[in-house]
């Protein structure tokens, strides 16, 4: 049997909870038909938004809501600067990249400008999902390889080539037979062999995932490595160690692509984590795992659709805070404030034997519309110190989650960077994944008019990432519902 996505399914509303909706909720999912069985809604109660200003969201009743989920919307939902772009650009002409227009030339050389030298091409697309299959392309043709890594969890888009390179779709949606996938980061979770972390070599030993390893065996080989020194926990090893054991199975991976004569193209992944369950720590230990990548031939494929856009606080790109320069990089959802839009940049010497032999064209891609709300959001972006805001306050949010800890088991950890927080629920004393209690609590949440999601592979994770503009007002009517919704449950 398939299992469910855990980024798609999870939460989720599915028809049999339409007994306990309101007659109008009823009838719009009933209506929703007519979509087919594909699309999904969030909450066992759906919500029915019909506005939005800043991180603030209200419903066709008039209740507001506090937004602690969407990047898409990053400077705020109808950021009146950006919708003045639109509405300016959209009154004069939209069109596409085949004639020429300011608006695609003017945001190319600005948003490249906020990239290291090296990368200094850029093309457009709509989606984050087109960028990476581009950028999968782009790689392989420079490569004249196939074989493409993604770790665990990962979720890139929903092409047909994106999607093979998703494992977080769930097993019915098949795996390239040319992908490799490599462990989540999870340094919660992780034990790993000390000599594994030793150099970027290939791995030997076998790592143990405490709370998910919990037969009599594996418990006690964990315990013992543990005791004997043999073992590490990751959470408690050097960026350098950890980034060696990640380069390891890097290693392993391209090792099993040779066995099949596959030949390695490139890795695929987020600095951050994000699908897999938030991990952006230790700065510094993607290194060794880049290093390696490029060691064997491969390309490092940047997918800033979560940690780009000054998401972190530390840096405007996710890559740049572990010290590192891509070879590709793709974005999309914080691009334009909501419109559909994407990039996927990249050194020169890299698209070259592409671009220098295959046309490409998308329609909508750098359209002037959307190239307009995109510099919009840029200026934005600058005018307001939207990276100095993740920063501050997204550290006084953390440490406000984190000072839950004490008082309440079930969180198990609390890790992230900037305006980009994972907050683990456990069965309390354990390291065990609660996801019933997770969704318990997305919904409480709900009825506190705060609305996030969850993420990783056992959908336990609360993924706490708003809108750029949070304020610390909206941190602490986070806090004040979260801290009554764990008494509440007991938890």
């Amino acid at each position: 049997m398939a299992t469910r996505s855990t980024i798609m399914d999870t939460n989720s509303f599915r028809p049999d909870m339409a007994d306990a909706l309101d007659e109008q909720t009823r009838k719009l999912t009933e209506e929703r038909e007519v979509l087919g069985p594909a699309y999904r809604l969030f909450y066992r109660t759906p919500v029915h938004l019909v506005k939005g200003r800043g991180a603030r969201l209200w419903d066709a009743d008039g209740t507001e809501y506090l937004d602690v989920y969407n990047n898409v919307a990053s400077v705020g939902h109808a950021n009146e600067r950006v919708v003045q772009a639109i509405t300016d650009q959209a009154s004069q002409l939209n069109t596409h990249t085949r004639y020429l227009h300011e608006n695609v030339l003017h945001y190319a050389e600005d948003i490249l400008s906020t990239m290291p030298e090296e990368i200094d091409r850029i093309m457009f697309q709509c989606t984050g999902s087109e960028a990476n299959d581009l950028a999968v392309r782009v790689a392989q043709t420079y490569t004249g390889g196939e074989g493409i890594i993604v770790t665990a969890e990962a979720y890139h888009g929903n092409t047909e080539l994106t999607s093979a390179l998703s494992p977080a779709l769930g097993t019915a949606q098949p795996v390239g037979p040319t992908m490799r996938m490599i462990p989540t980061p999870d340094t919660y979770r992780l034990v790993i062999p000390v000599s594994d972390t030793l150099a970027p070599t290939i791995n030997t030993g076998i790592a143990y995932s405490e709370g998910i390893d919990t037969d009599a065996a594996a418990l006690a080989a964990m315990q013992a490595g543990l005791e004997s020194g043999a073992l590490i926990r990751a959470g408690e090893a050097s960026a350098e160690q950890f980034g060696n054991w990640m380069a390891g199975e890097v290693h392993r991976a391209v090792a099993d692509m040779n066995r099949h004569g596959i030949k390695f193209a490139g890795l695929l992944a987020d600095s951050i984590f994000s699908s897999d369950g938030v991990y952006p720590d230790p700065v510094g230990f993607l290194k060794p795992v880049i290093d390696t990548v490029h060691e064997l031939g491969g390309v490092w494929i940047a997918d800033e659709v979560q940690p780009g856009f000054t998401r972190t606080g530390d840096a405007f790109w996710g890559f740049e805070r572990q010290g590192i320069v891509p070879d590709l990089v793709t974005s999309g959802k914080p691009m334009a404030n909501g419109l559909p839009t994407s990039l996927m940049a990249a050194r020169h010497e890299v698209l070259e034997p592409f671009a220098g032999s295959i046309p490409y064209f998308n329609t909508f891609g750098g359209n002037p519309v959307c190239m307009g709300a995109a510099q919009a959001t840029l200026n934005v972006m600058r005018d307001d110190d939207t990276q100095g805001n993740a920063k501050h306050v997204g550290r006084l949010f953390k440490e406000g989650v984190i000072a839950l800890q004490p008082a309440h088991a079930c969180i198990g950890d609390v890790r992230g960077a900037g305006l980009y927080i994972g907050c683990e629920i456990v069965k309390p004393g354990t390291k065990e994944p609660d996801q019933k209690a997770a969704l318990d609590m997305l919904e409480l949440l709900r009825d506190r008019h705060i609305l996030t999601s969850v993420c990783g592979r056992f959908g336990n994770i609360l993924k706490l990432r708003p809108p750029l503009v949070f304020t610390e007002d909206d941190g602490n009517f986070f806090l004040e519902g979260f801290e009554s919704v764990l008494l509440e449950l007991g938890l």
